[in-house]
């Protein structure tokens, strides 16, 4: 099972990642901003008005390459454990700590990432990319529901990732991991969750889960 990306085959796609890791190691300074994108043209070997053609959206659409670099690294780290040896349990707490541990391994570069998104016009961008990194652990995890089942897993572990990722950048690996274990029986109630919750109200918890942590008062999001 190939989990890494494709190495880029255009112009295009090398420059974006070159761009997208020069970066990284300037997001403390700048913050997630047309300035960072900016400052690191330079050294990705781009002009201005390159970085500008690569990114029109600048710092919206480098988050997605952020977002996707991190989804690829965590399924790099899973490609050496067989989900079909695993519970479904196990499988979902396999693939959240994966992918927050490879959100880490990018520090500050992340915490300013989840900044940027917590910022209200951006919200329903972080959704969705919380929602695209669900898609694939449940895949990885050899889901194959193709009815109403495949969003409402997905939107309930977007919603999960979110906030153990918050708990993970405010309170640490543990506070992090007994708080995703508590989660997990959400995942496994599953059809219980769906008869009481509807996919809309989960979206208006994540996004008071990513204001939680905008303005500093991360915490367990209240059951």
């Amino acid at each position: 099972m190939t989990t890494e990306r494709e190495p880029p085959t255009d112009w295009a796609d090398a420059a974006e990642q070159r761009l997208l890791v020069a970066t990284i190691p300037l997001a403390p300074k700048f913050g997630w901003t047309r300035r960072l994108i900016d400052a690191a043209a330079p050294g990705a070997g781009l002009s201005t008005a390159d970085a500008q053609l690569l990114l029109p959206e600048g710092p919206r659409d480098l988050a997605a390459l952020f977002a996707r670099r991190h989804d690829d690294r965590a399924l790099a780290a899973l490609d050496s454990v067989d989900p079909a040896s695993l519970k479904v349990r196990e499988r979902i707490r396999a693939g959240v700590l994966a992918r927050c541990q490879a959100a880490m391994e990018d520090g500050e570069a992340t915490r300013r990432w989840c900044g940027f998104l917590t910022l209200p016009p951006n919200a329903p961008l972080g959704l969705r990319l919380a929602w695209t990194s669900a898609d694939r652990l449940w895949r990885w995890a050899g889901d194959t529901a193709t009815d109403e089942n495949h969003y409402t897993k997905r939107t309930l572990l977007a919603e999960i990732l979110i906030s153990t990722l918050a708990i993970r950048l405010a309170m640490g690996a543990n506070a992090a991991a007994a708080h995703l274990d508590s989660r997990i029986e959400a995942v496994m109630a599953f059809e219980r969750w769906k008869a009481g919750v509807k996919p809309a109200e989960m979206a208006d918890r994540a996004a008071r889960i990513l204001a939680k942590l905008r303005y500093g008062r991360t915490g367990a999001p209240a059951a």
